[in-house]
């Protein structure tokens, strides 16, 4: 929103000392932030005047231009030597003897810069230039000059200030929620509050012409979406009146092109006020305005001239011809303002800023209205609006108001909302005392009871935000001031840490730090592409996903329901920025929904919710498991002096898992069993937990690398890190670590090559019994030794008892008994 300080002067009494910048600061401290000053005309130098043309003589050129020779008298104190006017050569011929002109005298400087002084050109000296309007850096014909209305000014005055060529104008970030601050009465009333000083609202004005008949016919079909809708009607209006210099020059300074008096009028009253407003040409209408919902089929021809579908979601304008207009957001073409328009029909409307918003997005057309009544509008301002603009149209292009108004509907009603008086202080730290806040809210337009230590207030009409008592602190606090909020950090809690999920998390990114792999963190959006790329099967639950609202790509509109899509998207950017050896990890939550889905609760702000509502929120909530994901390719181990390097193996993923289960004491399970897609079937195994699966470690499919852009033989594993955190013993608790030494056997146990090595350590663990400690396999061999078929795999076995030195008989008992027990289970048969 472009606020011309100027303009702003009007409406509000603003310091006379008072810098821009300080307005600046003050209005942001109001919550209407500054993006920039413009300090409009600062280029402008030296003495600019109004000046009478005296005589104008035409000279032919040789090159086929002619130019003018002109005498201007700039007044006494302007003129030259024995007060004679000054000659000046001039090339635009839109002027002549008579006519009131600004004239850039010789020591002036024009936005470019461009230095004027005395010059001899086309056979005379040139003692000023007369100025167009591009010349002074504002909109015009370029090739025109600038005459001024006879009577507007006297020879010799100042044109800069004539003609608002300079002036100061704010550009300021408003927030949706202060849809009033689009207007200079909406700017305006927070200057007068934040300086407290008198304000002058534009829309006080007398409302006249209601004989009990109507201005024009209005039906209006659809409440919902225009719940107020006022009508005035002028006739005889003069449509080749010019937009006076000073309209079209506020008009400039907010950013918005002239184009002509009828248009420029309800521009001006938009910026003002803050209301929209649209003009019809009366004898363009067919039949009374009617405001309904679109038909299925019908098309409107939009003030752009695009013609644009319509479909029932959409509120349009309508006479007996069909839609006239998209309601709240673009007049139609059939029935706009034209040249020969004498008979204006003026709408001003309260819209519905839900419906409004729906069309504007639907019809991709966001304008200058749109951006008003989506964010929500006075209800109460239609008549005002109404009425301002037919005043201006007399006042400026004569004709007449005609006797009647139309006023459909009635504003919405306005809550009233109750707070504690004490509350602004609780709230903010700041001793504001009850009488503080009343004179606070009444100030902001809000009408204000005080019971007791109850505050009852009903918000003004133009501020539809205020609807609960935070809202209202806010206010309160808007006109005490931010900066008196003081920044006080809480007091950390005695006797609490972290708690054991905590400590254990921490440990776990430790472990995988210290395992060389580098934490990641990726967006939980995944959308059908991503699981396609993963190859999962049609009827995958991890398909299953909880779908968003308002997604940040049409692509991914869902939570993820497995992590590996963004490590796999992760870990190709890293290849494609050139790095070979890449290994990373991360860890986050999935999301599954659940088979019967409720609806979340929505709770109030102003209490905490009860144990009752925190389970019905989480009731509607979606499973949230915590899960572990590394990705890993090229050189597990690098090349150099120390030897050979090693390639990450689909090991090293089953290593890692180990890895982060030994760090919180949790025994993992390694099997060959089915598994799943995006895994390579061959490479891949599947990872228990007290006999739950917990997710798949290993090689992935070659069909999944080549769809991720990863290099063929990529590493990765998934698991259910709330599995293994959730079967970690209590951290608090101190190790117990036996003075007695290790006793060392080793075995190597012959077995069929389908026979998993998992299943054979289990066996001699159960075999073992307590006294035995670890059990490690420490190599696979295959060869002439070992029966086709068959392979053997060695095992190192440590035994240890609590509280005394193991015997030779003890341990040599505790290997036979892990051995028998292998032999039993899995036909085991140890090697000589």
């Amino acid at each position: 929103m472009r606020v011309p300080v100027s303009w702003l002067r009007d409406y509000v009494d603003l310091p006379s000392d008072l810098t821009t910048g300080a307005l600046a600061d003050r209005l942001t401290m109001l919550d209407l932030k500054l993006e920039e000053i413009d300090a409009v005309g600062s280029e402008l130098r030296g003495p600019i005047v109004v000046g009478r043309v005296l005589s104008v003589e035409p000279e032919p050129q040789k090159n086929g231009k002619t130019i003018n020779w002109c005498s201007v008298d700039v007044g006494p104190e302007h003129n030259a030597e024995g007060n004679e006017p000054r000659g000046i050569v001039c090339g635009a011929h839109n002027f002549g003897p008579g006519d009131l002109v600004v004239v850039a005298l010789p020591g002036s400087v024009l936005p470019g810069p461009v230095a004027i002084s005395s010059r001899k050109t086309y056979g005379h000296v040139s003692d000023g230039m007369i100025c167009s309007g591009a010349e002074l850096g504002t909109s015009g014909d370029p090739d025109g000059i600038i005459v001024l209305p006879e009577g507007s000014a006297e020879v010799g005055d100042d044109a800069v200030a004539l003609l608002g060529l300079r002036d100061d104008v704010l550009d300021l970030e408003v927030n949706p929620d202060r849809a009033y601050a689009l207007s200079m009465r909406g700017v305006a009333r927070d200057a007068a509050i934040g300086y407290d000083v008198a304000f002058r609202d534009p829309a006080a004005i007398p409302l006249t012409g209601d004989d009990g008949t109507e201005a024009y016919e209005v039906v209006v079909e659809d409440s919902i979406g225009c719940p107020v809708f006022a009508a005035r009607t002028v006739t005889g209006f003069d449509p080749s009146a010019p937009t006076p210099r000073w309209m079209s020059r506020r008009l400039e300074l907010m950013g918005v092109r002239s184009i002509s008096l009828g248009v420029d009028v309800t521009n001006y009253v938009m910026l003002e006020l803050g209301q929209p407003i649209h003009g019809y040409d009366r004898a363009a209408l067919r039949g009374p305005i009617v405001v309904r919902r679109a038909r299925a089929g019908e098309k409107v021809v939009t003030l752009d001239d695009v013609v644009r579908d319509v479909t029932p979601d959409d509120l349009v304008i309508a006479d007996d011809s069909g839609p006239i207009g998209l309601a709240g957001v673009m007049g139609g073409a059939s029935t706009e303002l034209a040249a020969t328009t004498t008979d204006i029909v003026i709408e001003a409307a309260y819209w519905d800023p839900t419906t409004i918003a729906h069309t504007s997005r639907l019809q991709k057309l966001s304008t200058e209205a749109s951006r008003r009544f989506e964010r929500g509008v006075d209800p109460e301002l239609p008549p005002y609006a109404a009425q301002r603009v037919a005043d201006l149209l007399v006042e400026l292009g004569g004709g007449t108001i005609e006797p009647g108004v139309t006023l459909v509907g009635r504003p919405p009603a306005r809550p009233q909302v109750s707070l504690a008086d004490d509350l602004p202080a609780r709230i903010s730290g700041v001793a504001v005392t009850p009488e503080t806040a009343v004179a606070a809210l009444v100030a902001n337009g809000c009408a204000v009871e005080h019971d007791g230590g109850t505050l009852a207030v009903v918000p003004p009409s133009w501020r539809p935000d205020l609807t609960d008592p935070y809202d209202m602190v806010e206010e309160v606090l808007r006109h005490v001031g931010y900066d008196q909020v003081p920044s006080v950090l809480p007091h950390a809690p005695a006797g609490r840490g972290l708690t054991k999920p905590q400590r254990l998390r921490r440990r776990i990114g430790l472990v995988m730090a210290g395992a060389g792999y580098v934490e990641v963190k990726t967006f939980p959006f995944a959308g059908p592409a991503d699981f396609d790329r993963l190859h999962l099967p049609a009827d995958d639950v991890r398909r299953d996903q909880v779908l968003l609202e308002n997604p940040l790509s049409a692509e991914e509109p869902g939570l993820t329901t497995t992590l590996m899509t963004g490590a796999l998207k992760a870990l190709s950017l890293n290849v494609g920025r050139g790095h070979d050896d890449v290994a990373i990890f991360e860890t986050g939550r999935v999301f599954l929904p659940k088979d019967e889905s409720a609806e979340a609760p929505i709770y109030g702000v102003d209490r905490a919710p009860s144990d009752d509502e925190y389970a019905a929120f989480d009731e509607a909530l979606p499973e949230q498991p915590l899960h572990l994901v590394l990705a890993a390719t090229g050189h597990r181990e690098p090349a150099g002096w120390w030897g050979k390097g090693r390639r990450v193996q689909w090991g090293d993923a089953v290593e890692a898992v180990r890895r982060v289960a030994d760090s919180v004491h949790v025994p993992v399970e390694v099997r060959a069993g089915s598994i799943p897609a995006p895994w390579h079937p061959g490479r891949t195994a599947e990872l228990v937990v007290a006999g739950r699966t917990i997710g798949f470690a290993g090689e992935l499919h070659p069909r999944v690398c080549r769809d991720y852009g990863v290099p063929a033989r990529t590493v990765a594993a998934e698991i259910d890190l709330d599995a293994i955190l959730s079967a970690a013993p209590d951290l608090g608790r101190r190790p117990s670590f036996s003075a007695y030494p290790v006793a060392k056997e080793d075995v190597s146990l012959v077995v069929a090559d389908d026979v998993a090595s998992q299943d054979v350590l289990n066996a001699l663990v159960e075999g073992g019994g307590e006294l035995l400690e670890s059990v490690r396999l420490f190599d696979v061999y295959t060869g002439e030794q070992v029966p086709a078929g068959h392979k053997s795999l060695a095992f190192a076995l440590r035994m240890r008892a609590d509280d005394r030195t193991l015997t030779e008989a003890e341990a040599t008992a505790v290997r036979e008994a892990a051995v028998a027990r292998a032999a039993e289970a899995t036909g085991a048969v140890q090697r000589a």
